[in-house]
C-alpha cells in the first residue's frame, strides 16, 4: 500500500502531487514517453522556479514604518533589520500574494509561484527528508550475507531476530523497513557485521 498511497511512504514530504512532474518527467523523456514540446515546457518551468528562488534571495526589504505597520496588521513579527523576501516567505502568515507587494512577479504563473512557496516554507523539512532518503539509499547498498544467523547476535530483541530470520533481508536498508525491527536492532546488527564479516 505504501507504494500507492503517499501517506504511507517513508518520505512522503518529497512525494507530493504538486512536484510529480519535477520528480518524474525527466525519466519519462528519457524513456521516450514525453515529446519535445512538453519536455521544453517542463525545462522552462524548472528554469522559472530556480530564477524565482534567486530573485527572492537577492531582493530585500527594510524595516520602514509602512512595512512594519503592514506586518503588524497581519500579526507578523516586526522587522528590526533588512530581510530577504525568501526569508520573509518562511513566515507562516506570509504568502506569495503578500510578496507581490514588494517585487514584480508577473513573469511567473501560479504553478511556479505555488511550487516555490511550498519549497521555501518547508525547505528545512524537505532538505532533512532528502538527507534521510540519501542515507537510506546508502543503507540499501550495505548487503547482508546470506548465511547470517540472527540468533547468534546478542542484544537484538527477540521479535527482531524472529522477523529478520523470517524475511531474510538482503540489505541493511531492507532490514530497517521490517515492522518490529527498530533502529537500535539495526545498529547492533551493523556492529556485528563489521566484527564478524569485516562489513563496511
Amino acid at each position: 500500500p505504501y507504494r500507492l498511497l503517499t501517506s504511507r511512504a517513508e518520505y512522503r514530504l518529497l512525494l507530493r502531487h504538486d512536484n510529480a512532474d519535477l520528480r518524474l518527467r525527466e525519466y519519462g523523456y528519457k524513456a521516450g514517453l514525453i515529446d519535445e514540446t512538453r519536455y521544453n515546457k517542463f525545462l522552462n518551468k524548472k528554469e522559472k522556479i530556480e530564477h524565482l528562488k534567486t530573485l527572492l534571495k537577492i531582493h530585500k526589504i527594510t524595516p520602514t514604518k509602512e512595512v512594519n505597520e503592514f506586518l503588524e496588521s497581519i500579526h507578523s513579527a516586526l522587522l528590526k533589520d533588512g530581510i530577504t523576501l525568501y526569508d520573509l516567505l518562511k513566515r507562516p502568515e506570509i504568502n506569495m500574494d503578500i510578496i507581490k507587494k514588494y517585487v514584480d512577479l508577473s513573469d511567473y504563473n501560479r504553478e511556479v509561484l505555488n511550487q516555490v512557496e511550498i519549497f521555501i516554507k518547508y525547505e528545512g523539512y524537505i532538505v532533512k527528508a532528502m538527507k534521510d532518503a540519501e542515507k537510506m539509499n546508502n543503507l540499501d547498498n550495505k548487503l547482508i550475507p546470506e548465511d547470517i544467523d540472527y540468533y547468534k547476535i546478542h542484544n537484538i530483541a527477540s521479535e527482531a531476530k524472529q522477523k529478520l530470520n523470517e524475511v531474510r533481508p538482503t540489505s541493511i536498508g531492507q532490514a530497517l523497513r521490517i515492522s518490529g525491527v527498530n533502529p537500535t536492532d539495526i545498529s547492533i546488527l551493523m556492529v556485528y557485521l563489521k566484527k564478524e564479516y569485516h562489513h563496511e
